[in-house]
């Protein structure tokens, strides 16, 4: 089976191959054209390949997270996990936040407008069939990021994949079985232009639950590149990922951690974005090759470090070496070591003082 290569932008993503770096803004901008296009200048400095958005809008959520009456109480009440996180303060802040936090078609315009001036690749996660079509259509956008939250919204995916465009996948919160039957239901759209991003849908996951190896699987599974989206604090984990062979790292992405909403605290500041982007290559660069290979400095470097078979005392001609007659010393430019049974039992041709290096022609 061929290695599968995504083409975005001018870049082609495959697995184990130059780290693609996102700078998730997101909805960190908080509904501020100017912030977000500070984040994209910051974003531009740090070296990254593309930035992303979300296409939040007020209809994401159904009436059961925002309304306060007594058939949706009752609903809430007969599920536990509503229950625990849908109080009544919730319920106001969430719809608070999400208003603080809709991108308008305008603002992802000027967004898109902006990242062209700056040379560099913006997209945006659709959340419904109508931003899809404003994204791909009207915007021009090279490529679709699609949530963790749609992994088992097939009928959506069967859309998504049907604009042609390449798509990545984030698997957070999905079982296997539920990334199989999304990646089938691309494919079977007629798309094969997936990157899948293993993923944990925790703000920010524990060190136990990030499980990176779960790339494996999906690199084992899945002809696929494999990446990894990242919720955790500072640069570690996914300076990890790419030494585990992730293709892609999405990063959430902030000028200030301090800033109000909901993903400032686990994003990457600058100065963290550009650790990432810097020491990825580093880290990608260093994986090299499977087979063994020996540089010409480590073989020149050899000659001068390893060890060679030398006489350890003055001795005459007819000479019969016995173990205690040879030593190893540097330089390693004559008989190697491992030829020492060789050696032992042989008669000199010649005399040899201490510290010579034997050489066969020496030998009897």
């Amino acid at each position: 089976m061929s290695e599968r290569i995504v083409r975005i932008g001018n870049k082609n993503i495959k697995n184990f191959g130059q780290p693609f770096v996102i700078a998730e803004i997101g909805s960190n901008h908080n509904g501020d054209i100017e912030l977000g296009k500070k984040m994209i200048d910051a974003a531009v400095e740090c070296g990254v390949d593309a930035v992303k958005f979300q296409a939040f809008d007020l209809h994401l959520f159904s009436q059961v997270c925002y309304e306060d009456d007594s058939r949706v109480n009752e609903t809430i009440e007969k599920h536990p996990v509503l229950k625990k996180h849908l109080t009544i303060t919730h319920k106001n802040s969430l719809k608070e936040e999400m208003e603080q936090h809709v991108a308008s078609e305008q603002m992802l315009r000027k967004f898109k407008e902006y990242c062209d001036q700056k040379d560099i690749l913006f997209f945006c996660t659709p959340l419904n069939k109508a931003i899809t079509d404003f994204l791909v259509d009207d915007l021009e956008m090279k490529f679709i990021k699609i949530a963790s939250m749609d992994l088992n919204n097939l009928p959506f995916l069967e859309y998504l994949a049907k604009k042609n465009k390449p798509l990545i996948l984030s698997t957070g919160m999905g079982s296997f079985t539920e990334i199989v039957e999304a990646v089938d239901t691309i494919v079977k759209a007629g798309n094969n232009q997936i990157v899948l991003l293993h993923c944990v849908s925790l703000y920010p996951p524990k060190e136990e639950t990030i499980n990176l190896n779960n790339m494996d699987l999906l690199r084992s599974s899945f002809n696929f590149p494999i990446g990894f989206s990242d919720h955790t604090f500072g640069t570690s984990i996914p300076l990890a990922a790419v030494a585990k062979g992730a293709c892609v790292i999405e990063k959430h992405f902030t000028l200030d951690k301090t800033l109000s909403g909901w993903d400032h605290k686990i994003s990457a500041d600058p100065n963290e974005m550009r650790t990432i982007v810097e020491e990825s290559k580093k880290v990608w660069q260093s994986l090299g090759s499977y087979h063994r290979i020996i540089t010409q400095e480590e073989i020149d470097k050899k000659a001068l470090f390893s060890r060679s078979i030398v006489i350890a005392k003055n001795f005459p001609v007819g000479h019969v070496l016995s173990e205690e007659d040879i030593d190893f010393k540097r330089p390693g430019i004559g008989i190697e070591p491992k030829y020492a049974n060789f050696i032992i039992g042989r008669t000199l041709k010649k005399s040899l003082k201490a510290d010579d290096l034997i050489k066969f022609e020496d030998l009897v």
